[in-house]
């Protein structure tokens, strides 16, 4: 197996991680202090993104976008996760899910998010419905041309700043083996539709500047038009976002956990303590060994799952293995990296403490630690018919 990146992968990195350190790091204490992206700051780095040729990388090149395959997609992420949330969000990608527009959806909701010129936010989760997606209770039901939407989704991030949802609701119920099953639907909702409430949710220890919101639908309407794919069909839909989610996941925890890496070991070098540098004392300098260890596998299984994606074979456990371990190791090094700075580790002097807060989300969003091992585990057991 070939390990080594191409010429123009290695183009891609590097374009990718010159962006973030010019454009991206200046502004990280500005909206860590504010918890808000300025609007202007918002729409010049969208700007030269669009510039840099970098906006909707994930997008085909024959819809505009930047067409990469899986694995550019995953080296750009990595590139991308060294800087804070709000910030790196700015160089959208937006939702593979829109690839399912048809008609005159296309033309309102995929090409318009492609040029940077709407953004969207995707709705699943509600507060009795997190990991158990088909326990959701937010229904869509058909009225004539329309469908009427009524429930509550929460923790829908970005929502406060995207210009339409795509909404997933039951729409109905199916009989299976294992008893009833609620039929999901995904719907495009534009903001601002009357019936359609966007709050902002709880203040969120993690990544400030990149918000959480609670989305309220009080007998919304939304033409059929809108809706993505047939109908009770979403859960397939939202089957290959996840997988997409949960390598975005691994790849911006592996490049976090390369600049959280690059820092502690640069501190390591220069503190001295009893007149030597504290990276010599054996606690220490293992402690570094173990930190760069892990980052290098959780790299390597985040690119298998990505080259397995580009090659039509990856499983939901490739994408659950690589999210669940690459978010841990994140947690795990940011934990050393303060214990490594100590005291000043915890001080807002240095972004040791945000790197820390920041890494805890990773093992709760687009599927907790908890979910991604029986994802693994139902993979090794079904073949053996359990």
């Amino acid at each position: 197996m070939d390990l080594e990146l191409t010429a123009e992968q290695r183009l891609i990195t590097a374009t990718v991680r010159d962006f973030v350190e010019r454009e991206l790091y200046p502004h990280e204490d500005e909206v860590e202090r504010l918890d808000e992206v300025p609007p202007g700051l918002a729409e010049k780095v969208r700007a030269k993104a669009i510039a840099a040729g970098l906006y909707a990388a994930n997008m085909p090149a024959g819809l505009g976008g930047g067409g990469l395959d899986a694995v550019g997609v995953v080296l750009a992420e990595r590139e991308l996760g060294r800087a804070s949330y709000a910030l790196q969000m700015l160089v959208e990608r937006p939702s593979n899910i829109l690839q399912a527009c048809e008609g005159q959806q296309r033309e309102r909701y995929l090409l318009p998010a492609i040029r940077g010129e709407r953004h969207d936010c995707v709705a699943m989760t509600e507060p009795g419905a997190g990991s158990d997606i088909r326990s959701m209770t937010t229904t869509a039901v058909r009225d004539g041309t329309d469908y009427v939407i009524t429930g509550t989704k929460h923790f829908i991030s970005h929502a406060d700043v995207a210009d339409f949802v795509i909404l997933f609701a039951a729409t109905g119920v199916e009989q299976t083996p294992r008893g009833p099953k609620k039929l999901i639907t995904a719907l495009l909702v534009d903001k601002g539709t009357p019936g359609l409430e966007v709050r902002r949710g709880p203040a969120c220890v993690s990544n400030r500047g990149y918000h959480q919101c609670e989305l309220v639908f009080t007998g919304c309407r939304v033409p059929a038009a809108n809706r993505l794919g047939d109908e009770g069909r979403g859960f397939d839909l939202m089957g290959q976002w996840l997988g997409a989610t949960r390598l975005t996941v691994a790849a911006t925890s592996v490049g976090r956990a390369r600049r959280v890496l690059d820092a502690t070991t640069e501190w390591a070098a220069r503190r001295t303590q009893f007149g030597q540098p504290i990276g010599r004392f054996q606690g220490i300098g293992f402690r570094l060994a173990d930190m760069a260890t892990e980052l290098e596998a959780a790299e390597l299984l985040t690119l298998r799952a990505a080259a397995r994606l580009d090659a039509g074979t990856m499983t939901g456990a490739d994408a659950a293995m690589a999210k669940l371990y690459a978010s841990e190791m994140l947690g795990r090094l940011t934990d050393a990296a303060v214990q490594t700075f100590g005291g000043m580790g915890l001080m807002a002097e240095l972004p040791v403490e945000r790197w820390w807060r920041d890494a805890r989300v990773e093992r709760i969003w687009d599927g907790t630690s908890e979910i991604q091992r029986q994802i693994i585990a139902r993979s090794l057991l079904r073949p053996h018919g359990a």
